[in-house]
């Protein structure tokens, strides 16, 4: 079992501290937070290890899961990678794109692992349809939330559209060619709305809506491709998938056949995968220690977290030019 520590014991923090003590495939050696007060209540009362520094922490293990807040990621993964030490870091990677870039020169001189927690790539929903998005040309998602003070630290582009940049990234085998957006700060100082229209070189398009001041929630996304239309809820965890084919010259009644002003008949038919309900932040941490013990490629690479940083960043740059 791999031997485990958790950096940053807020929200997050504990939930990766339940999930890392409930994994057979991690042994929890326990945590470092700053806050001496609440650390103290969460090795009293859950019965976790407060660690007295980062430094004493790192040397207790094998990988260390940085959950702290996103202004102090590059001080504690740095520090973890120096020790040679593999990591596991919240998204997003890093404060800025340079940052990011020194931690992943760094992961690669001193031969360790990373992965980024960018969560919804274990949604099952999205799991379960990603090997079937193909190609798509058009892409649309929205993530609206209730305010909510934590996270406001950050603009709602990192705090929450970031999940559908990675997501897109992750099924687009295309570079960004163009982005125009804006942002709207309503409550914090940084927007809590905004829009990205991102181009890709082989001609997607991908229209992201992200919210943090919403009286509902949303997690959704719809990708178009050729004869296919594939719906990712990611909230409700639920996914469709509608496909076209030509038609058959002997359809029956039932069937869904539309004629184009060509007249070329195509089918209508729903093909939706199988969902396997899971805890998607316990199969990151398990797939990454995976990775670990098989010396393979994790599913979420830092250079994966830093592309999608880049383009967010990109999206917020583009804020200031309206």
């Amino acid at each position: 079992m791999l031997k485990a520590g958790v950096l940053g014991a807020g929200h997050l923090g504990k939930i990766h501290l339940k999930l890392l003590h409930q994994s057979e495939k991690y042994e929890l050696v326990g945590f470092f937070d700053a806050n001496k007060e609440a650390s103290a209540a969460i090795e009293s009362e859950l019965g976790y290890k407060s660690f007295p520094s980062m430094e004493a922490l790192i040397n207790a293990c094998d990988i260390v899961d940085v959950v702290t807040p996103t202004v102090y990621h590059f001080e504690c993964a740095k520090q973890v990678i120096e020790a040679g030490k593999h990591l596991f870091i919240e998204k997003p990677i890093t404060h800025t794109v340079a940052e990011a870039e020194e931690l992943l020169s760094l992961a690669e001189k001193h031969g360790v692992q990373g992965q980024v927690g960018h969560v919804e790539r274990f949604n099952p929903a999205f799991r379960a349809v990603h090997d079937k998005i193909d190609n798509p040309m058009f892409i649309e998602a929205h993530r609206l939330a209730e305010f909510n003070p934590r996270g406001t630290d950050v603009s709602v582009v990192l705090d929450l559209m970031i999940h559908d940049i990675d997501a897109i990234l992750s099924v687009v085998d295309s570079k960004v060619k163009h982005i125009n957006a804006s942002g709207v700060s309503v409550i914090s100082e940084t927007p809590d709305i905004a829009n990205a229209r991102i181009e890709f070189e082989n001609g997607c398009v991908a229209n992201l809506t992200a919210s943090r001041i919403s009286l509902k929630k949303m997690r959704k996304a719809r990708f178009f491709q050729r004869d296919a239309y594939i719906s990712v809820d990611f909230l409700e965890k639920k996914c469709e998938v509608v496909k076209m084919k030509d038609a058959p010259e002997d359809a029956d009644d039932f069937a869904m056949v539309l004629t184009n002003a060509e007249g070329i008949k195509k089918q209508i038919y729903f093909d939706n995968p199988k969902i396997d309900v899971n805890n998607a932040i316990l199969d990151e941490l398990e797939t990454f220690a995976d990775a670990i013990n098989h010396d393979t490629t994790p599913i979420v690479t830092l250079a994966q977290g830093t592309e999608a940083l880049r383009v967010a960043m990109q999206i917020i740059s583009n804020f200031k030019k309206i």
